[in-house]
């Protein structure tokens, strides 16, 4: 069933601190949002039409399900849902007014994109152009055969952009399409008709290029859609199976699924033993292991044994779910630089054309050109500014930016680093400084057994042994730690007799007839052995430690966070590239340090609270002289991922409130993609960079050419749509690149 309007905005409505209202005009089909402080514009903008795309049906005040703490009101054709919020808070608004897209929108685009279809159009224009050159050149056939083979090919090469033309002309606006055809017609006015055919061939083909490139970044979407099953097999409570739309599906759901099916939501196994395919979610080739208690996350293919889980989030919240709309959220918003030369091009775009028009009259009237007619020696006025118009026009400068932040996307997508847009990619390859919570980020966020101890010595293997059966029951982060680590050693499990629980403090049962324990320091501080206790040496700050009472011995299980071994090879790769790392952590000193010597850290800030840890942030900053990243997973992340200028979450199984504020997610919880984010988006930085020369340096020399010089036409054409098929190619790169 999908969810009443009122409720979708309500949803967004929570999500965005910063937005008071929204205000819906079907009519003119006009969305206003009431801001308080600042906020990204674009991010917002982004995120509002993609609330805007789910709401479907009449805008019906009567009757509408307003949530509790909203208010709904209509004013003439327009209605407005207000958040809660104190009474002055609508004095102090800002509006920001957006067009609403039409339903669809983005489909019939990615339709319009077709690259093949765009291809064919290219490979008549080059067919019929060549066709019309070779009788032309031999002067076979009728006189009419020439011209006609010419029109058929500029038809088929400029179908595509007469039809972007004609629309934005109903709009008032000009665009590089309407350049082209401009020069075309130009040309064919003049008697260029291979010039014209060549211009617009290579147009076309450029067009077909750049669809090309969309299609791959949209494709890698598109597989994770292809995942998402459509059905779920729920297990009622009296055992027995039903099949159901994945719609229907709710929290607390038992569901079972077979070998070969595709888990629908997020959940946690409770019976049966199997592997996971979790390539398509996290990029991880290796199946992983899935067993009672296990996460199991939606898209996944489920390849061993039958599992029944549980279901924890609903399948439209979960992870798989969560991934694609980062990845549409990121292909919506643009890069700083992506969105200057949005602008720029359509300044530039009336700049050619008035350039143009100058020199034409300079060449006439200054020069004494012929106006409209010329020769091969010496072309007319009108054929000079046409080339002009040709090697000035910005075709190549647009396709700069978008092309290679684009291709990087689904580049990382691929290997599950997603880009919240462009602008994380720009700024990511800015950083001088990567500050790094230690707990999940550094280490793996769980415990292992380093070793065990007995007092006296000597006696570790019945240690071991002991610590396993009076834990084998138990589901504490200690007590699978030491629980793993038997059954990797291959120790058997003894029975126990009287098991008991002793909340806050350990566990105890009988042996043999003798009773035994396991618990913290403080169990032993209040038995009888307190004044032997308070001997016992302690364990180093790096550790924590379980003591185990056995019938007549003592001794103590030593466990810590276990460091990723891929931190290490990391923070060096980063140190290499001239990258200052730093832990911030709420651990103790001691701790910190002892990891931080490990993994060879530039600087440890121990102790910290969140509100510290943002401190840290804004300190490491130095005034803005710095950009620092900041690497994090839990909620007490969230506040100095917000901080910094640019966050990075720690997988999709990390906090929500960390996801929130991320700008680049590290879906596999991979520690080296920290170091494969960095070197994607030096890499972007260098393509977009190459791409804008290559732009600007072929308008800059070719205009100086043409106004200095007499540059013929079919040159001009060559040059001007060679430069924006060399800037795909540059940007193609980036999708094909191997990962480091």
């Amino acid at each position: 069933m999908q969810p009443n309007w009122t409720e979708t905005l309500a949803e967004f409505l929570r999500n965005e601190p910063g937005v008071g209202a929204v205000r819906l005009d079907a009519n003119t089909r006009r969305v206003q949002v009431a801001t308080l402080g600042k906020v990204d514009a674009e991010a917002l903008k982004a995120r509002l039409l993609e609330t805007l795309t789910a709401i479907t049906g009449e805008l019906s005040a009567e009757g509408a399900n307003v949530p509790k703490g909203f208010t709904l009101t209509r004013e003439g054709g327009s209605v407005q849902l207000s958040g809660p919020g104190c009474e002055t808070a609508p004095t102090l608004w800002r509006w920001k007014e957006y067009e609403w897209p039409e339903a669809g929108a983005d489909e019939e685009e990615h339709e319009d994109e077709d690259w093949r279809e765009l291809g064919a159009y290219a490979a008549a224009c080059g067919v019929l152009g060549l066709a019309g050159w070779g009788v032309e050149r031999a002067g076979a056939g009728p006189e009419w055969l020439a011209p006609v083979l010419f029109g058929g090919a500029l038809i088929a090469g400029g179908w595509d952009a007469a039809i972007d033309s004609w629309d934005n002309l109903r709009r008032a606006k000009l665009d590089i399409h309407f350049l082209m055809l401009a020069v075309a017609l130009g040309a064919v006015a003049i008697g260029a008709w291979s010039e014209a055919v060549l211009l617009l061939f290579l147009f076309s083909a450029s067009g077909a290029m750049e669809a090309y490139a969309n299609e791959r970044t949209h494709r890698e979407v598109d597989a994770l859609l292809k995942t998402a099953p459509k059905q779920a097999t729920v297990v009622d409570s009296d055992g027995r199976e039903r099949v159901v739309s994945v719609d229907e599906v709710g929290i607390g759901n038992l569901v079972r699924v077979k070998p070969g099916e595709a888990f629908c939501a997020d959940g946690l196994v409770e019976a049966g033993e199997s592997g996971a395919d979790e390539s398509a979610l996290t990029g991880e080739s290796v199946p992983v292991e899935k067993g009672k208690g296990d996460q199991v996350f939606s898209g996944t293919i489920n390849l061993g044994g039958t599992l029944d889980w549980r279901v924890v989030r609903l399948p439209s919240e979960s992870t798989l779910q969560k991934i694609i709309r980062l990845i549409h959220g990121a292909q919506r918003l643009r890069a700083p630089s992506q969105r200057f030369t949005d602008k720029f091009g359509t300044g530039y775009t009336y700049a050619v054309l008035g350039i143009s028009a100058v020199m034409f009259l300079v060449w006439w009237r200054g020069f004494g050109l012929e106006p409209w007619r010329g020769t091969a020696e010496a072309p007319s006025a009108f054929y000079r500014a046409m080339t002009l118009l040709v090697v000035m026009s910005p075709c190549a400068l647009v396709l700069s930016i978008p092309s290679a932040i684009l291709a990087a996307i689904a580049w990382g997508a691929r290997r599950g680093v997603l880009f919240r847009g462009g602008a994380a990619l720009e700024k990511l390859a800015e950083v001088s400084v990567i500050a790094l919570d230690k707990t999940g980020t550094l280490t793996t966020g769980e415990l292992v057994v380093e070793t065990y101890e007995s007092f006296p010595p000597g006696r570790e293997r019945e240690v071991m042994e002991l610590a396993y059966a009076l834990e084998a029951r138990s589901e504490h982060p200690l007590a699978r730690a030491i629980v793993h680590d038997a059954r990797a050693r291959g120790v058997a499990e003894r029975a126990m007799d009287n098991f008991e629980s002793m909340t806050g403090q350990g566990v105890k049962g009988r042996l043999g007839g003798a009773t035994v324990m396991l618990g913290r320091r403080e169990l032993l501080e209040k038995g009888p052995l307190k004044d032997w206790a308070t001997k016992l040496p302690s364990a180093a700050a790096e550790f924590a430690e379980v003591w185990v009472v056995g019938p007549d011995y003592l001794g103590r299980v030593l466990l810590k966070d276990a460091i990723r071994r891929e931190s290490a090879p990391v923070l060096a790769q980063l140190k290499a590239k001239g990258i200052r790392t730093v832990m911030l952590t709420g651990d103790r000193r001691a701790t910190a340090d002892a990891v931080a010597a490990e993994l060879g850290l530039d600087e440890v800030r121990a102790g910290l609270s969140p509100a510290q840890k943002v401190e840290a942030v804004t300190a490491l900053k130095d005034g803005g002289k710095r950009k620092v990243a900041m690497v994090g997973d839990g909620v007490n992340d969230a506040p100095s991922l917000a901080a910094a200028d640019v966050a990075i979450a720690m997988g999709a199984r990390g906090s929500d409130a960390a996801l929130e504020q991320a700008e680049i997610v590290l879906m596999n919880d991979r520690i080296e993609n920290v170091f494969s984010a960095y070197d994607l988006s030096r890499r972007a930085r260098a393509v977009i960079r190459q791409n804008l020369a290559i732009a600007l340096g072929v308008v800059a020399v070719m205009a100086l050419a043409t106004v200095l010089g007499r540059v013929p036409l079919a040159i001009g054409v060559a040059a001007h749509e060679g430069s924006t098929v060399l800037v795909c190619l540059n940007s193609l790169r980036l999708l094909f690149a191997r990962g480091k």
